[in-house]
């Protein structure tokens, strides 16, 4: 398996990645409530957890009675994800951008995959594969920087061009230069229609009220302008 964009960060950040996230506004505030507000019923279905990172989504996909597959290109993250749910999921280390040849077709009745394809070039590649393993009418729920906001983030020159970006993350102590791909919004629909997906529902959501507890000035930015974007989309 060939090492993802973001290893060598992920490698810094997974310890303080993994004691915070439970609270960071971002993501406990922003990314999750929209996220779980896409993903219906799990109990007693097959669910794989594309880019698990520490395993938060997993432990609550587990808590609503999923039969939950994980995986993640990072083996630091995956060390953090088993701690938190022990021996309750199946893990895999995996890269995204490469087939998922370990995982059988027609295998799973939902993906969750939270803030982890912007991480891949080739999202058509993506979800081939994501395709390939979803049942008939299984669902892809996934989270992504909104296009608006890092078209402007980044000063992208040509929005329809797919590139490598980068920028500093400072919130998770030591600050590391994150690497990650800029994709177009048609390039995210176009992946997941001509991979036979239905897209049902866009979400630009707002902030919970929480989030302004723990991040009053970043609340009001996301009250006014997108930093994700949320898909659900359906396999005919």
């Amino acid at each position: 398996m060939n090492d993802s964009l973001p290893q060598e960060c992920y490698n810094e950040l997974a310890d303080s990645y993994a004691a915070i996230i439970d609270t960071k506004p971002h993501n406990a505030y922003y990314d999750r409530p929209a996220m779980q507000s896409l993903v219906p019923n799990v109990k007693g279905k097959s669910i794989l957890d594309a880019g698990c990172g520490p395993g938060i989504y997993t432990e609550w996909l587990l808590h609503n009675g999923a039969k939950v597959t994980a995986i993640d290109a990072n083996e630091k993250m995956l060390h953090h994800a088993k701690i938190r749910n022990g021996d309750t999921a199946i893990f895999y280390r995996a890269n995204l951008e490469e087939p998922l040849s370990f995982l059988s077709d027609s295998k799973f009745d939902g993906i969750v995959s939270a803030l982890t394809i912007t991480y891949c070039r080739n999202l058509t590649a993506v979800f081939s594969e994501f395709s390939r393993i979803l049942k008939r009418d299984g669902w892809f729920v996934f989270s992504t920087e909104h296009p608006f906001f890092s078209y402007k983030y980044f000063k992208i020159e040509n929005y329809y061009e797919t590139k490598e970006v980068s920028c500093i993350w400072n919130g998770f102590g030591k600050p590391v230069i994150m690497k990650s791909y800029y994709h177009s919004l048609s390039t995210m629909t176009d992946a997941l229609t001509c991979n036979g997906f239905l897209i049902e529902k866009v979400l630009e959501p707002m902030p919970v009220e929480e989030f302004a507890k723990h991040d009053p000035e970043g609340y009001n930015k996301l009250l006014k302008f997108p930093l994700f974007i949320f898909f659900r989309a359906i396999k005919k």
